[in-house]
């Protein structure tokens, strides 16, 4: 299973990384109420911190997002989402081959945006720190960059010049 179709299911709700009981079904090749009657079986296995229903507000953002709704694809019922943990259950409660292939993929996806996310913040403290480093070299940079740039006669000098050179000694 391609990675990229996974992780274009997985959204961020409630701070958590989740996927709805839709695609999971989709991807299991079952019917969403098969998938939620096989959860309902074993409710023990999902608390509430691997798998929560959707709030009205919730399920309406989200398809806020999504482009274009097909009048009776989508169900009556609030959705289901599953956290990583949750969807890690599934594959003890649906017990197909299709179901252990697809929640590898899924789990190799998890890993993958963790991984990614792992990188940004390494990568947003390096910018940090260098920011933090060259900053105020960067501030006297623009100062004398502006300073160049103004008109001679709006360069303010702090002390006068003093000339250099032979000096020639005046007639008298």
């Amino acid at each position: 299973m391609e990675l990229q179709i996974i992780q274009k299911k997985i959204f961020e709700i409630r701070g958590q990384r989740v996927m709805l009981d839709k695609d999971l079904a989709e991807l299991y090749s079952v019917t969403t109420k098969h998938l939620n009657q096989a959860v309902r079986r074993n409710d023990r296995r999902f608390p509430n911190d691997f798998m929560f229903q959707l709030t009205k507000d919730e399920y309406d953002s989200l398809r806020s997002q999504f482009v274009t709704l097909k009048k009776g694809e989508h169900s009556k019922y609030l959705p289901y989402a599953f956290t990583e943990h949750g969807i890690t259950m599934l594959s003890g409660v649906l017990k197909s081959q299709t179901a252990i292939d697809v929640n590898l993929s899924i789990v190799r996806a998890f890993i993958l945006l963790k991984q990614y996310n792992n990188n940004f913040r390494l990568l947003q403290k390096r910018i940090d720190e260098l920011e933090a480093r060259f900053s105020r070299k960067i501030e006297n940079i623009n100062e004398l960059i502006e300073f160049l740039l103004s008109k001679p006669e709006k360069r303010e000098r702090k002390k006068p010049i003093k000339k250099i050179g032979f000096k020639v000694p005046k007639k008298k």
